[in-house]
């Protein structure tokens, strides 16, 4: 397990939108991002920028499967005050992955197990971690080492 597949993709090719605004409230963009996640955005993100007569605005970033640009373009319209959305297709090279359940002594998490070229990375997924510090009213951090240190990587013979 976790070694290298011809057949799993090492690339892909992706849709990035960026759209300027400078007239909306934190709770719209905070609206406008969940919206873009929920229809298949990869990621979303905001940087604080400074537009054409020193207004201070916002730059929204949406990272996308090209199959979902359509429907986020339709969000941002619909969703922020913009008049257009520079886009462009861009390669990114991505480790191959899988979700695994560990059990611990708070409960069960998922870890995301990343891996390419014999390199390999564990990381805890967060809503689950949060979920069991919530509960049992531990730090996160607690609950995420516990989480990691549940995770066995398999021995190579």
């Amino acid at each position: 397990m976790w070694e290298d597949s011809e057949f799993a993709p090492t690339s892909e090719v992706i849709s990035i939108l960026e759209t300027q605004v400078d007239d909306m409230t934190a709770q719209a963009i905070a609206y406008t991002m969940e919206q873009l996640l929920s229809q298949g955005a990869l990621d979303v993100y905001t940087q604080a920028i400074t537009m054409k007569k020193s207004r201070h605005g916002i730059l929204i970033t949406v990272i996308c499967p090209c199959d979902r640009q359509a429907i986020c373009e339709q969000i941002l319209f619909q969703e922020t005050s913009t008049l257009g959305i520079r886009v462009r297709q861009q390669e990114r090279q991505i480790l191959q992955r899988e979700l695994q359940e560990v059990t611990t002594e708070y409960g069960n998490a998922r870890v995301k197990i990343a891996w390419r070229n014999g390199f390999c990375t564990v990381q805890p997924e967060y809503e689950d971690c949060a979920k069991l510090a919530r509960s049992h009213n531990l730090p996160l951090s607690m609950i995420q080492e516990s989480v990691k240190a549940a995770f066995q990587l398999p021995i190579k013979p």
